[in-house]
């Protein structure tokens, strides 16, 4: 069974990584019921969907299509291996650390009912960044998630409501002809053979069409 093994939330740090200065990449385990909403518009909205969450640089992360980002403890758990390290949920700056769900196999446009009443839909793969390789203090560390391409999942919020550490995620919805996020993120770095897949598939963002569109034109 899928089920949410932490729900965390950000913690506003200085960082030298952010042109902004702060950063609430460090997300940490909370026990206590969080309210899920869509947050609005990345320039004028909330910033997070989840209600005590940190979003520092608007310009880059937050807002509707990124309102929720879920990294699977199978993934981090095999990135400890790598790493010879712990890394405790939230460590990715993810706000659900999610078991027994193929993130990086999730489609996009595929939608979860997590608990009673909270329905997310997947977005975009999760583009790492200058701040996420300072946090990680891993040298080379954009290369090396580049490669391995388990990059966690972007959700929006189709229903408000809440979320809490082992609340179970059923997948209500696949879209028929529909683009991994494992896919997605490798058209968008390595492999751009796999870029006209995002103009013809279903579910996958505006923005991903966009940027598929731009780097196809190059």
């Amino acid at each position: 069974m899928a089920y949410v093994i932490s729900v965390n939330l950000g913690v506003r740090r200085e960082t030298e990584a952010s042109e902004v200065g702060v950063t609430g990449i460090d997300k940490r385990p909370v026990l206590e019921p969080v309210f899920v909403q869509a947050p609005g518009p990345r320039d004028t909205g909330i910033g997070s969907g989840l209600t005590g969450d940190v979003v520092c640089d608007r310009r880059h992360h937050g807002g509707d299509v990124q309102a929720v980002y879920a990294y699977a403890r199978e993934d981090l758990d095999w990135w400890s291996g790598e790493l010879g390290r712990d890394l405790p949920g939230g460590c990715f700056g993810e706000n659900l650390t999610t078991s027994g769900l193929d993130v990086t196999g999730a489609l996009m446009g595929e939608r979860w009912r997590v608990g009673d009443d909270l329905v997310l839909e997947v977005t975009d793969p999760r583009i790492p960044c200058g701040t996420f390789a300072a946090w990680m203090a891993e040298q080379g560390w954009v290369k090396t998630f580049t490669k391995v391409a388990r990059p966690g999942a972007y959700l929006r919020v189709v229903s408000p409501g809440l979320v809490r550490a082992g609340d179970s995620i059923e997948v209500l919805d696949r879209p028929a002809d529909g683009v991994t996020i494992g896919e997605a993120f490798r058209a968008v770095t390595l492999e751009p053979a796999l870029l006209p897949r995002l103009l013809t598939g279903d579910g996958v963002t505006e923005g991903f069409r966009d940027k598929a569109r731009r780097r196809l034109t190059r």
